[in-house]
């Protein structure tokens, strides 16, 4: 089978995943998780639990959350009907890109997937209708140990593709603090190590 290809983006850590896709007069196939893959790539992370999200609207909007250690997360995000620019921000203390952001498309066309170690805050915005997310993640939810910023804080300026200047929100994700008044859990380096060990 081919290989999938990986591009390791801006940000330390940060992985795009371009999954191959064998097509037929039936439809398609695809192998859309291989944890030996992964390690080959020198992500040594196992996966434990896995989420959905459905979004009836373009504009909804998901973020930025984590969750702090100890029940810190990694993430494997793939999209499985419709589109979202996928955003990740390192909140790695002593990083050289801490505060920075980037984003990527993932889409039920283009079958890419986003790996997002821990040590980043992570969220997305739908670019259509009736869009379905599906995510791995390396521990199991916390509640006491969820954490976010703001998805508009200035200070980072993430250019979030909107046709209207205010996304859906959960009022969860409306009051989330600005990353100037957190003090982010993640230390550069020490992310890395905790994941080899799970």
């Amino acid at each position: 089978m081919t290989d999938i290809g990986i591009e390791q983006l801006s940000l330390p850590g940060l992985m795009l995943f371009e999954t191959p896709r064998f097509a037929d007069g039936r439809g398609a196939f695809s192998e859309t998780f291989n944890a030996n893959r992964l390690k080959q790539s020198g992500i040594e992370v196992s996966f434990v639990q896995d989420n959905f999200a459905s979004s009836d609207r373009a504009g909804t909007l998901r973020g930025l959350h984590f969750q702090r250690p100890p029940h810190a997360q990694a993430k494997l995000v793939r999209v499985i009907r419709g589109r979202i620019w996928d955003v990740a921000v390192d909140l790695r203390q002593g990083s050289p890109t801490f505060g920075k952001w980037q984003g990527v498309e993932l889409s039920a066309q283009n079958w890419n997937q986003l790996y997002v170690p821990v040590g980043f805050a992570h969220g997305y915005v739908t670019l259509e209708d009736m869009t379905e997310v599906f995510y791995k993640v390396s521990d199991f939810y916390a509640p006491e140990c969820e954490g976010g910023v703001v998805w508009n804080d200035p200070n980072l300026g993430i250019a979030w593709p909107l046709s209207d200047s205010v996304p859906c929100l959960s009022e969860k994700d409306e009051r989330l603090p600005q990353l100037e008044d957190i003090r982010p859990p993640f230390v550069y380096g020490a992310a890395d190590a905790a994941e080899k060990r799970s």
